[in-house]
């Protein structure tokens, strides 16, 4: 007998009669990954190469919907995992949408791929709410009945926006009668000109009151007009000279790009304004990206562009989500559709509790079903808690629960010693065994993906210290 090679564990060694060991099948691992996707690392049993594509499992009937919902603590490599997938989709088509980038993370990235770079913020880009956005481009080649139903398409997304705007500055809802008052108000602007209006033209055509908006209010006298829309008109002046001003009352300063292969938002200039600005500001963001996927399925349908599939990447979850109802219902909309849209989406967040702090009952709710609609869970490390609140969720074996559990921590108070999770995964799609999965970077990806810095002299401070895993 052959000594075994020093590289080979020890295997395990059973003893029995003959009668007994007949029945034995020794091969107790599992059957393998599926080679079908980005490569995200070695699994850390056997060492086969792991791959992952939400839109590729989709195709080949591994998952139910492109769904990916990433959950781990901060530093051990969430956005990791999410930029090698976007960056493996985006070499084989598939475009990439960062719809609302709070730090901002994604820039450089998208700038590598190539990609459209909008940052919005008092004194950079704004976003006009009633813009047409990429349906306006799309409109121009159209007509007949396609074309009416595309503007009747763009005028119930400008509303929808313009009144989710003005419930998250006013704190409340508005009134059927001030929606009607106000819808008819974007639909004189549109009638009377070609370029799309403004919230200030809203503004300014509301306090002039023409005959058919006391119409529309139902008002007999100028008095009666005037006092049904007291309260619509400084609602509407707090998007113009409020804490919004600069960001939502001008034209749109550059459009979103139908043919880019990636387009990032970068929303970190508004981040540090507080949650109202940002909840605005992901409101309309969220809003362009739908109309963006939506233009390109229109092209598509009508043979004027080919088939085109997307990536839309929502990281900081919670942070995002918490300023406003508005935001939720929105989220909710992408998660539902993104099947039929030929969209990917990953949500990244801390925790499953970051999602109990959103304002309402109904918005906790909707937020729990972002976990459980989503096919593709990816759990980094987690501390045994969080674990059995994830197992309310996805079904975890105590094998599961052990292994994430060990990458939550630190071991010891050692300066330089990477943090035990720090590139480890546990990739969960329904009730198969999870895949864990160990990522290493290569190449330009240590500074690509890196997401601090700023913590050392150079991009190279956290690879020099962590031998080269993701961070």
């Amino acid at each position: 007998m052959y000594p075994a090679p020093a590289h080979v564990a020890p295997c395990m060694e059973y003893q029995g009669t003959t009668t007994q060991l007949c029945g034995l099948f020794p091969f107790v691992a599992g059957s393998g990954s599926p080679a079908l996707g980005v490569p995200i690392g070695r699994h850390m049993l056997w060492g086969e190469v792991v791959c992952l594509d939400p839109l590729v499992w989709l195709r080949s009937g591994l998952v139910t919907n492109p769904g990916v919902f990433v959950v781990g603590q901060p530093g051990v490599g969430k956005s990791t995992i999410a930029k090698r997938l976007a960056t493996g989709m985006a070499a084989t088509g598939t475009r990439l949408l960062v719809l609302g980038d709070t730090k901002p993370d994604y820039t450089p990235l998208v700038t590598y791929l190539g990609g459209q770079i909008i940052q919005v913020g008092r004194g950079m880009d704004r976003i006009n709410p009633l813009d047409a956005g990429p349906l306006g481009a799309v409109l121009g080649h159209m007509t007949g009945p396609d074309a009416a139903q595309l503007r009747l398409e763009i005028r119930g997304r400008r509303l929808a926006l313009l009144l989710a705007l003005c419930a998250l500055v006013r704190g409340r809802s508005l009134s059927n009668g001030e929606e009607v008052v106000l819808g008819r108000a974007v639909d004189l602007l549109t009638e009377r000109s070609t370029v799309d209006s403004t919230v200030p033209d809203v503004l300014a055509l509301i306090e002039s009151g023409p005959d058919e908006l006391h119409a529309a209010a139902r008002a007999r006298t100028d008095g009666e007009y005037r006092r049904r829309t007291d309260e619509l008109v400084p609602t509407l002046a707090l998007l113009c000279d409020g804490t919004l001003r600069g960001v939502f009352d001008g034209p749109t300063t550059r459009a979103l790009d139908l043919d880019a292969p990636a387009v990032s938002v970068d929303i970190s200039r508004v981040a540090a304004a507080g949650d109202t600005l940002v909840a605005a500001a992901m409101l309309s963001v969220w809003s362009y990206g739908h109309a963006l996927v939506d233009a390109a399925a229109v092209l598509t349908d009508h043979g004027l562009a080919p088939r085109r599939h997307y990536l839309a990447v929502m990281d900081e979850l919670w942070r995002a989500l918490r300023g406003a109802s508005g935001l939720v219902e929105h989220a909710d909309a992408l998660t539902r559709l993104n099947r039929a849209k030929g969209m990917a989406t990953i949500m990244i967040t801390h925790s499953l509790a970051d999602l109990d702090a959103l304002p309402t009952p109904a918005d906790r709710a909707k937020a729990q079903g972002f976990v459980e609609r989503a096919a593709i869970k990816i759990l980094a490390g987690l501390p045994p808690r969080e674990l059995d609140r994830i197992h309310q969720v996805v079904p975890l074996n105590t094998a599961e629960r052990d292994l994430v559990a060990s990458w939550a921590a630190p071991e010891a108070w050692l300066p330089g010693i990477a943090h035990p999770g720090r590139g480890k995964y546990l990739i969960k799609t329904g009730e198969r065994p999870g895949l864990p999965v160990a990522l290493t970077l290569v190449g330009d990806e240590h500074t690509l993906y890196d997401t601090d810095p700023k913590f050392g002299p150079d991009s190279g401070w956290i690879e020099r210290n962590s031998g080269g895993v993701a961070r």
